[in-house]
């Protein structure tokens, strides 16, 4: 029978590695960062790993229990008041024109360059990130005692990050032979894979010039950081762990690196332009960052979950491409034999259908439901410390969209 996943961590790495391993995905190459992430505890209480020193060290780490959550900040609540605000209601009015903006930023004389950047923005797209962005950026201006409305480089790096996020997949579909993407053919199957290594190319060089227009170095430098970020997270989801302790750790960095450092680099950059308070910075940072891996979590379990035509890309996508995600690692402990396979990438015949039924025989979609949730908590921890707005209860209720998605 297979172990609650607190009782997992605990006899697999230790009570204090518990925290400390959810922890790995904000670290960054050693470098120096404020932390707190949460694992529950019997009776409410929570499993707290904060520390400002270096991070490449995490049995250094200091773990400490706190006090039992406000009852405002606890998952549960999510569920049961009524009274939290719609995310995509408070948010359209900003987003209305924000792929028509996108495009003027992407405004080229050479019409094939014009269309294969036009492509992905067609407003099809979900606008997940800059939806974050334009909440989290209300929500810092009433938590700074000013009008909720954007400020104009707040809206701009809402676009960023959107262009950021679009250049990334592109080059994404390039690396991964994708063919098809958002249940449109990928620009690499269309135009072909130099074409579409350059139109990437392209679009990150847009977003470069919109972002130096913003004129803030600080902003400038948080969201470099994401570019930075976003080619470790590349490397690393080309290599394996051999020890299955390490492995866990690789998979929530890489996860961190790859999807929620644009998110949480993004939310902090809006706070940066309203409020000196670096602790102000430290919440919006941390709600996406845990928003983030919660997202990617999520679309972890739907590639054993949704079918193709529901989710736009095809099903067990992942394993195709010789990668071990959440439900795989989990589903490790029930099942030894998934180590031969994610070291070899499934690479062998039938790998990918008997990994596949592994995981469904085991509970390794539960559990990282379950990872999930836990992220969750943790960003609704942090967004509570702002001041009540009906953003800040918009992003409260964003959670809960993050972990009821099917698509």
């Amino acid at each position: 029978m297979a172990l609650p996943l607190r009782r997992w961590w605990k006899r697999t790495f230790g009570s204090n590695s518990c925290a400390a391993l959810l922890n790995a995905a904000c670290c960054r190459d050693g470098r120096a960062a404020a932390v707190a992430t949460v694992s529950v505890l019997p009776r409410g209480r929570f499993l707290s790993t904060t520390s400002s020193r270096n991070c490449g060290s995490l049995s250094r780490c200091d773990v400490r229990l706190l006090r039992p959550a406000p009852r405002a900040c606890r998952y549960s609540a999510v569920h049961s008041d009524a009274k939290l605000k719609d995310p995509f209601s408070l948010a359209q009015k900003d987003l209305k024109n924000l792929y028509d903006d996108i495009k003027k930023e992407l405004l080229v004389s050479t019409a094939e360059l014009k269309s294969l950047c036009d492509y992905y923005f067609d407003g099809k797209g979900k606008a997940f990130r800059p939806m974050i962005v334009v909440l989290m950026a209300r929500a810092c201006n009433i938590h700074s005692n000013r009008d909720s409305d954007l400020l104009p480089g707040q809206r701009a790096i809402a676009l960023v990050s959107e262009m950021i996020h679009t250049a990334s997949l592109v080059h994404d579909d390039v690396i991964d032979g994708a063919d098809t993407r958002r249940g449109k053919t990928t620009i690499n199957e269309a135009w072909g894979e130099r074409k579409a290594i350059l139109v990437g190319d392209f679009i990150l060089s847009a977003a470069s010039v919109a972002l130096a227009r913003i004129g803030n170095n600080a902003v400038v430098t948080v969201l470099a950081q994401v570019i930075e970020d976003l080619v470790r997270g590349e490397f690393m989801q080309l290599g394996s762990k051999e020890n299955e302790n390490e492995r866990f750790k690789h998979y929530l960095e890489k996860t961190f690196k790859k999807t929620a450092s644009l998110i949480a680099n993004s939310c902090k950059a809006v706070s940066i332009l309203v409020n000196p308070d670096p602790e102000v910075h430290e919440v919006a940072y941390q709600y996406g960052r845990n928003v983030g891996i919660a997202f990617q979590l999520v679309d972890d379990v739907l590639d054993f979950t949704s079918c193709a035509n529901r989710l736009g890309k095809p099903s067990a996508a992942d394993l195709k491409l010789g990668l071990a995600t959440g439900p795989v690692l989990f589903a490790c402990r029930q099942f030894p034999e998934l180590h031969a396979m994610i070291m070899r990438r499934f690479s062998l015949n039938e790998d990918v259908d008997r990994a596949w039924r592994y995981v469904l025989q085991s509970d390794g979609v539960e559990q990282t439901k379950y990872l999930a949730q836990r992220y969750c908590q943790e960003a609704i921890r942090h967004i509570s410390k702002l001041h009540p707005s009906a953003e800040r209860e918009a992003l409260i209720r964003l959670t809960e969209l993050v972990l009821t998605r099917d698509t």
